[in-house]
């Protein structure tokens, strides 16, 4: 039996400080919500589909077209419940995946009867009227330039806090802003030496030192990984592996690390292969960055391909215009915009331009896909990373022998069908046979075909990469009545929303992909600076400026400080646009180096502490959660993973991966960093999930923090955490020869300070009074430490 771990200092359910109904929404109802149906149901997809928001209380009770989602006492007028018991054909969520476990119908349905208790309040002011025309909506404060008004950071919040008769509080403690700037810049903690060492007169250069480090990039590109909706894999219902993705993530990386200049890091992900390059290896690089546009999940399944381009034009278009401009303009898809000024002309003014453009993923037909990828292929260069799918001479040209049989199996049935259609014969008796060799004919070719895109003649290994180039055929897009694409009214041609009142003329001859790219990036444009801005505050001081940093709309947030936001926006581009700047600018304010200490007279005027008048307490992201642990057990890998996981799989289908017996059971093999873990839709590592890593469907500039009992669970019973409290304590008897001392040190790696006088009593209690194994006492001593709240929080 496992002795007591007194250090678990951690608090998973939040009936302290809530009701019992409100808990049970948060722990039982709000997570299934955001699972399963925010992607097509909330403010933050974009998507309301059937007229129905799940993310308000006033949108779930109000419902969509069909009447009210939930009424509150009467679980058999909810037609929520209706639809995930899958009790009516016509009304089944999630749509086209399995019926949700009974257990969570059950609590469903409890807590209907219940009363449905939601605390969520909707972003929108009601007393305002939505900006819905373009004269209205430049009048809105988001889609006007930035005003330079004279001020410092600390200036603007002070001048706030005064307002409100608020003092701001003292500084923290060196430690602990040393913590922050560790965790917030690189994701990991600092060494006990590095702690030590530390004085706030050395603040500047230890901010330049981890700015300089290889680790901000790996910290620094996860968030911009989150927002580009990084994946490896399809998701939806083809969920095939995208083995090439591992490119585009090593160069958000070394992009971050080298302080690309933020406009220029745009432009080249919607158009870098139409710049210019000063050889092949910014070539490779440049086409590399636009698999931004191609990472996003797609209908593979379709069987319309006019159907599916529209569909991949709208994601790519919902992508750039949330991640950029925090902006929902995919929502004038089918209608023009009901809370903002985006007509349906705006939607498919941009969607020509990607309709205009071909998208390469690398996925070939076969049995779960009907729409052929491709892939770029490289400059070859030296050094270059290629995955080991090396083929014999003699299989390729096997292989190329079959293709050359394929088709001409396929021209000698066309011509068989042509000439009895000819003879007026009737082959109807055959249809199925010649039905089934065309799909056999279609799937073998697509495989070969597949195969052959990936080496040479010789069967050596290409250099390949997703990404976008222009198409073929370059075309304004039909608007489509109610997004019908049976429904074509009338050609759009390929432009701008015209609420920001910028004109461009776009080449007849290209997409006008890089004529957006440059739309989006000049300075006449009001949101991309205060955009990026405020996620870059969202990440060091807890919440944005803006709370909602992907939707600056109408049914978005509205600035705390729309001072603060336009200075950060316009520092930001005199800076040359450079994040390593403005990142170095917030954090050595007072605001940033201020204590958490509550105090109850400014909780009490600011509860939600939207003035700063303290520091909020955070919690870790997964990923530093999980390299925080290896870290201070003195297993992390620092070097960098050639390629991933995935692209060793070869484009198996995700489903298949579980039986896969080479793969660790949670995809965590590995004790390199969590940004080089698999990304896989629908199948991420098991210490990601559990700690709300982002949903890899959706831009995500703000993750959501939960604290639910699983995530107890798996501290307690997860074998990662397991490993690694085994492994600090093999640190800690070979750095310490007593007890005593490997107590002082554990809290000094794990917490950098020592133990207090109570805390050094019940360990040595803890110690005392089991019996067993003292290496099994001391890694249970460990787990408690890795485990704790204090390990898990930014003070």
């Amino acid at each position: 039996m496992k002795p007591a771990l007194p250090f678990l200092i951690v608090c998973f359910c939040t009936c302290c400080v809530r009701g019992e109904d409100v808990t049970f929404f948060e722990s039982r109802i709000r997570p299934v919500l955001v699972k399963h149906c925010y992607e097509c149901h909330s403010i933050e997809s974009g998507k309301s589909k059937g007229g129905l928001m799940l993310d308000t209380r006033q949108g779930i009770r109000t419902g969509g077209d069909t009447g009210p989602a939930i009424v509150p006492g009467d679980a058999a007028k909810s037609l929520l419940l209706t639809a995930i018991k899958h009790s009516d054909p016509d009304l089944e969520m999630p749509p086209k995946k399995p019926q949700l476990p009974s257990t969570v119908i059950a609590d469903f349905e409890t807590w209907i009867k219940a009363g449905a208790a939601d605390p969520r309040e909707s972003a929108v002011k009601a007393a305002e009227r939505p900006p819905v025309d373009v004269e209205s909506g430049r009048k809105f404060w988001s889609y006007q330039k930035p005003k330079k008004v004279a001020g410092t950071i600390d200036g603007f919040i002070r001048a706030k806090l005064k307002e409100q008769g608020i003092e701001p509080a003292p500084a923290a403690e060196p430690v602990v802003v040393l913590r922050r700037l560790y965790f917030d810049l690189i994701g990991l903690p600092p060494t006990p030496e590095q702690a030590a060492a530390f004085s706030m007169e050395k603040l500047e250069a230890t901010v330049d030192e981890l700015l300089r480090s290889p680790r901000f990039g790996e910290r620094w590109g996860r968030h911009w990984l989150d927002v580009a909706r990084y994946a490896e894999s399809n998701g939806r219902e083809s969920n095939l592996t995208f083995p090439h993705a591992w490119r585009y993530r090593d160069y958000v990386i070394d992009s971050v690390n080298a302080d690309v200049p933020f406009d220029r890091f745009i432009t080249e992900q919607i158009a870098g292969d139409l710049l210019p390059a000063q050889g092949d290896a910014e070539r490779a690089r440049l086409l590399i960055a636009t698999g931004f546009l191609a990472m996003g999940p797609k209908g593979l399944n379709e069987m319309n391909p006019a159907q599916f381009a529209a569909d991949v034009a709208d994601e790519q278009l919902d992508t750039v215009t949330r991640a950029v401009l925090a902006s929902s303009v995919a929502c004038a898809r089918c209608h023009d915009h009901k809370t903002e000024p985006f007509s349906m002309e705006d939607y498919y003014a941009l969607a020509g331009i990607f309709k205009s453009t071909q998208t390469f993923y690398g996925n070939w037909i076969d049995s779960e896909n009907n729409n052929h990828g491709h892939l770029i292929r490289l400059p070859e260069l030296p050094g270059q990373v290629i995955p080991n799918r090396t083929l014999t001479a003699e299989r390729v040209k096997q292989l190329k022998n079959d293709l050359a049989r394929l088709n001409a199996d396929e021209i000698a049935q066309n011509a068989y069908v042509v000439k009895a259609k000819a003879e007026g014969r009737d082959i109807s008796g055959e249809y199925h046979k010649i039905l089934t060799n065309f799909i056999r004919i279609l799937w073998t070719r697509g495989g070969i075909e597949g195969q052959l895109e990936t080496v040479d003649d010789q069967g050596r290994a290409l250099p390949l990469c997703m990404g976008v180039q222009d198409a073929k055929h370059i075309y304004d897009s039909q608007l489509y009545d109610r997004g019908e694409i049976a429904h074509p009214v009338k050609t759009v041609p390929r432009g701008f929303p015209q609420v920001m009142g910028i004109k461009a003329s776009l080449p007849k001859e290209h997409s006008g992909r890089l004529e957006l790219a440059q739309w989006l990036v000049t300075r006449e444009n009001p949101l991309t600076a205060r955009v990026m801005a405020n996620r870059v505050w969202r990440h060091l001081l807890g919440a944005g400026i803006i709370r909602t940093v992907d939707n600056f709309g109408f049914s978005g947030g509205r600035p705390s400080h729309p001072e603060l936001l336009d200075h950060l926006a316009l520092r930001f581009m005199d800076g040359g646009w450079s994040v390593k700047k403005l990142i170095k600018e917030i954090v050595m304010s007072e605001t940033y180096r201020q204590s958490s200490a509550h105090r109850i007279e400014a909780f009490n005027q600011d509860p939600d502490n939207r003035l700063l008048w303290r520091a909020s307490k955070r919690r870790l992201d997964a990923e530093v959660i999980r390299d925080s642990m290896l870290s201070v057990a003195g297993e992390l890998d620092a070097s960098r993973r050639p390629g991933s996981l995935v692209s060793e799989l070869d484009g198996q289908s995700v489903s298949l991966i579980g039986f896969n017996t080479k793969l660790p059971s949670d995809l965590d093999g590995s004790k390199r960093r969590a940004v080089y873990l698999p990304v896989l839709r629908d199948h991420l590592p098991d210490v990601l999930e559990q700690f709300d890593v982002a949903n890899p469907n959706l831009v995500t500039g703000d993750r959501d923090v939960t604290n639910v009992p699983l995530q107890a669970l798996y501290l307690l019973n997860g074998p990662f955490v397991q490993e690694q409290a085994a492994a600090l304590a093999r640190r800690l008897t070979l750095e310490k020869s007593t007890l005593p001392d490997r107590i002082h040190r554990a809290f000094l790696l794990c917490f950098n300070r020592p133990p207090d006088a109570q805390e050094q009593q019940l360990a040595n209690a803890f110690f005392q009074t089991h019996t067993a194994d003292q290496s099994k006492l001391l890694a249970a001593f460990c787990q408690s430490m890795l485990s704790s709240a204090e390990f898990r929080f930014i003070d």
